[in-house]
């Protein structure tokens, strides 16, 4: 597996050179979608939508494959995957939790908190290092943003109605049917 620090900082930069913050660089050993090969996924947004549009990803991916084409990091095979981090997107960052404050997360600890790895509820807030949480189970709580694992916004109602799409270009359009229309008259 390549080192993940070395990647991301040879992809932060160009991440910035577009405008765009990094989301998530990660390693996948199984490809997916048929391919036994392995899978680089990078994520990255406006910060100003917190969204990437398919433009985006696609000067994203230029630019990191002609980055890796003259420095060669990764020595196996492998697919890359540039992306939005989409709407129950991975919190990667500890300015994700103060900014989607009150919407309903997972988080998977690194090590166990009172004899518990996992934690679902509604993200309170950020206090210095300390992530807090309304526990489903529990209440109330902290956890340090270096005992953190993994952490996923949960798709709600509360967050669809919150993230509006930047705009819908390519979305798909309703035509109206006039035969169809026609014969519901009758």
């Amino acid at each position: 597996m390549p080192d993940l620090n070395t990647l991301t900082a040879l992809i932060a930069p160009e991440a910035e050179a577009l405008g765009f913050a990094l989301v998530r660089v990660a390693w996948f050993e199984t490809g997916g979608q048929g391919s036994d090969e392995p899978t680089l996924q990078v994520m990255a947004e406006r910060p100003d939508t917190r969204q990437l549009g398919i433009d985006d990803c696609a000067a994203l991916s230029h630019r990191i494959s002609d980055k890796f084409d003259e420095l060669d990091p990764i020595v196996e095979a492998y697919r890359l995957e540039v992306s939005s981090p989409g709407i129950d997107r991975p919190l990667t960052r500890l300015a994700d939790f103060t900014d989607w404050a009150g919407h309903e997360v997972k988080v998977e600890l690194a090590e166990p908190m009172d004899g518990r790895k996992n934690i679902r509820g509604d993200i309170v807030g950020v206090d210095g290092d300390n992530i807090h949480v309304d526990d489903r189970k529990s209440g109330r709580l902290t956890f340090a943003f270096s005992n953190m694992g993994s952490a996923k916004l949960l798709l709600t109602d509360r967050l669809i109605a919150s993230t509006a799409p930047i705009n819908s270009d390519g979305a798909d359009e309703v035509e109206a049917d006039p035969i169809h229309d026609e014969a519901q008259e009758d």
